[in-house]
């Protein structure tokens, strides 16, 4: 801004010093008065010339609607002979629509000739002629459903007809050749306003030519700042976008991370609870065995409470059990992706009482990417339970090839996905697991029509060896 203010002081100066203040208030006075002069000047022209155009406008739709008019009686002539030559009703479809449409053209002509303040005297003798030949195309039509042969063929041959349309066409000819006068003189008057502006112009040119130089002067200086604003936005806004990237690249890599912090803790986690809580698990229901066997029958109270206690601790068992499961699926690293797959959703029917069809082809997988998908099943059956109320569930694996995809799909309450709020992380998490594994994920939802959940991984490289068989598909009854 210093920069341009400097400028513009220093113009101003060189102004001054050319171009002293008495020559300044001479010209500036000149350039008003030329320029309210052209003002006047275009004024005039404008309104002669809309006042031309207005009038070949209207011309030109009187012509229109003549020719249209034309055409109208054309069809509904072209109707009738058809009609009165072969006594098919079709032929009369055109001679109804022409003849309804008649009045109404006529309207029309004779509004666009007191719009423009015209002769109506021509449209008056153009409406008889109209009349007239109506008129004796409705008789010879009366005269043929009659059946009156000998009157519609009489009057077919006289030249009745023919004079009616020639008259028709012979006004309609008087009309467009008045029509043709306004558009000269229209033109001719267009052509003496332009000669008009011509001269306002000429005038005004010298002044404009300055003040467009001055202008172009200062157009180029604030170019100038707003190109070197420009250069100064776009260097920061690329600085910006390499700092988002290495940020989401950061924030991306420390997610994954985390995911994989998370997995280990779930690993040590499980292994802790099935070696140490189960040990302790395990002995007490021994020591309970024990107890059991040494005491006999002597004590039936004591027998009762230690079979309560057993019971309690096979409980205890079987949720350590699950929940060892959940943290880290054994039957995932022993038995593999398929087997983990079904006992997973075999469990996930029995205790949520829910009907799941699963059909599960044999993949070749990752460890990492086996472990995805099997998360992603297991959370998305999860939200299932939770929020679909749902009555059946499908679980599809597909070998595709080159890539693996996966699909949960239930029948449930649905939701909108573009209306999930920032606190639900399950969505974000399943992505998130996906991407990481160069994948993608995709959820189908709308309320009151289910979900579905896709996910795609890159499969590894075949190897020649005989594949397992694809398992049919199976249906988990609750």
């Amino acid at each position: 801004m210093t920069g341009l203010t400097f400028r513009w002081t220093s113009w101003t100066r060189r102004l001054q010093r050319y171009f002293p203040v008495s020559r300044m208030a001479i010209s500036l006075p000149l350039a008003l008065a030329a320029a309210l002069l052209l003002i006047g000047i275009n004024e005039l022209g404008y309104e002669r010339s809309a006042r031309a155009v207005k009038g070949i406008a209207a011309t030109h739709e009187t012509r229109s609607t003549l020719n249209k008019l034309l055409q109208q009686m054309l069809d509904a002539e072209t109707g009738l002979r058809g009609y009165l030559l072969t006594g098919d009703d079709r032929y009369l479809a055109p001679y109804n629509t022409a003849v309804n449409e008649v009045n109404q053209t006529l309207d029309e002509l004779r509004n666009v000739y007191v719009s423009d303040g015209g002769n109506l005297i021509p449209v008056t003798m153009l409406s008889r002629h109209v009349s007239r030949k109506l008129a004796e195309m409705d008789l010879s039509l009366k005269l043929r459903k009659q059946g009156n042969e000998e009157a519609w063929k009489f009057v077919m041959r006289t030249d009745v007809g023919k004079e009616h349309m020639d008259a028709i066409r012979e006004q309609s000819a008087i009309l467009i050749h008045e029509s043709s006068l306004r558009v000269s003189a229209g033109e001719r008057q267009i052509m003496h306003s332009l000669q008009v502006s011509r001269l306002g112009i000429a005038i005004t040119a010298a002044i404009g030519l300055i003040a467009f130089y001055l202008y172009l002067q200062q157009s180029n200086a604030l170019k100038l700042a707003v190109l070197r604003e420009q250069m100064v936005l776009e260097r920061e806004r690329d600085r910006l976008e390499d700092l988002v990237q290495e940020r989401t690249a950061s924030l991306a890599k420390l997610a994954t991370y985390l995911q994989q912090v998370r997995e280990n803790e779930r690993g040590h986690l499980a292994r802790e609870l099935h070696d140490e809580l189960g040990s302790l698990l395990t002995a007490a229901k021994l020591d309970v065995a024990r107890i059991k066997s040494r005491l006999g029958d002597t004590a039936p109270e004591a027998l009762q409470r230690l079979q309560h206690l057993t019971e309690t601790l096979n409980s205890g068992i079987a949720l350590k059990r699950r929940i060892v499961e959940d943290l880290r699926p054994s039957s995932l690293a022993n038995l593999g992706l398929l087997p983990s797959l079904e006992i997973l959703t075999r469990e996930f029917a029995q205790r949520a009482d829910l009907q799941v069809t699963t059909e599960l082809d044999a993949v070749n997988l990752a460890p990492a990417a086996q472990l995805t998908l099997y998360r992603m099943v297991q959370e998305a059956l999860t939200n299932i339970s939770k929020y679909a109320q749902a009555q059946q569930v499908s679980v599809v694996l597909q070998d595709m090839g080159s890539h693996v995809a996966l699909q949960v799909t239930d029948d449930g309450q649905g939701f909108d996905p573009q209306q999930v709020g920032a606190s639900s992380h399950g969505l974000d998490g399943m992505r998130h697991r996906v991407e990481a594994e160069g994948g993608r994920l995709h959820v189908e939802s709308r309320p009151g029509h289910g979900t579905r959940i896709t996910a795609t991984l890159p499969s590894l490289p075949p190897v020649t060896k005989t594949g397992a068989e694809p398992t049919p598909p199976k249906t988990v009854a609750p």
